[in-house]
């Protein structure tokens, strides 16, 4: 499946402002296939291991603390160039950079609280979708 999925997160902010129905659209909209999908709420000690590779950032508490704020949908997406296409859907980190159409122009609050996560690359697709989705879970087409 490598190259053929992606990982995404709704954030905190964006299922607090009732924008699931909206991203899960433009997602489908887009061509992607959900595999897996689920709304839960992260520990302090699991988005820390998540965002690991962020731990000696400035920002890394306080997105470890938004990351618990609230509820996220976590999903597996699969499509053709997954991680290509979904990271071209979703726009910049900076909303204020994200283009026209983007699920971060239109949802994300701050470059922080920025709507969503996505996968960077199809290793770390594998890593993300197999930290929340067991095997068991996942309903490929």
């Amino acid at each position: 499946m490598a190259g053929d999925i992606t990982f995404t997160m709704i954030k905190p902010g964006a299922v607090k402002n009732e924008h699931i129905g909206e991203i899960l659209a433009m997602i489908n909209q887009a061509g992607f296939h959900i595999v897996s999908l689920k709304m839960m709420r992260l520990s302090k000690e699991s988005a820390s291991k998540f965002y690991a590779v962020h731990k000696d950032k400035p920002f890394f508490e306080s997105l470890v603390d938004f990351m618990c704020s609230g509820p996220i949908v976590a999903a597996i997406l699969q499509k053709e160039n997954a991680v290509e296409d979904y990271r071209k859907l979703i726009g910049a980190t900076d909303p204020a950079k994200a283009e026209e159409g983007t699920i971060r122009k239109k949802f994300a609050e701050s470059i922080q609280k920025n709507a969503v996560h996505g996968s960077d690359s199809d290793e770390t697709a594998q890593w993300e979708a197999s930290f929340f989705f067991p095997e068991i879970e996942r309903f490929y087409k």
